[in-house]
């Protein structure tokens, strides 16, 4: 992480990682869960290759129109530009990353309600991990 600071590495290069490493977790998972939920389905064929092909696009990339893997790419350039900008490597990052990537994941329910819920969920945990990683 020190050398992040430093600028060895570019923020969005790191934004751009956390979206293929998130987009990736979704496809295995969408991968593995495709064939059983199609045979649960009774499908074969065409449409049970169709039916896996879907699943790995739902949840590689896009699930209940959240996409995962770019509010992980939010989460990481906004720690990153956090951190460079403040020349520190502490919690403080991750807090204010977390708050706007929580709101970017709930942003589409249009409910303040659920946006600064979010926000503060997602922004409390990403402090801990971030407290606990530098402690």
């Amino acid at each position: 992480m020190e050398d992040e600071i430093n600028g060895a590495v570019p923020c969005s290069s790191l934004a751009v990682d956390s979206i293929l490493r998130v987009g990736t977790a979704g496809a295995i998972w969408g991968l593995c869960m495709g064939p059983y939920d199609a045979r649960k389905q009774g499908l074969s064929g065409v449409a049970h290759a169709s039916f896996v092909a879907n699943a790995v696009g739902k949840f590689g990339f896009q699930y209940g129109n959240r996409t995962y893997g770019l509010v992980a790419g939010i989460y990481m350039i906004t720690r990153c530009g956090i951190q460079r900008y403040r020349r520190q490597n502490d919690w403080v990052n991750g807090l204010v990353a977390g708050a706007l990537a929580g709101a970017a994941f709930a942003a589409r329910t249009r409910s303040w309600t659920q946006v600064i819920g979010m926000a503060g969920l997602v922004s409390v945990f990403s402090a801990a991990a971030d407290y606990s990683r530098t402690s």
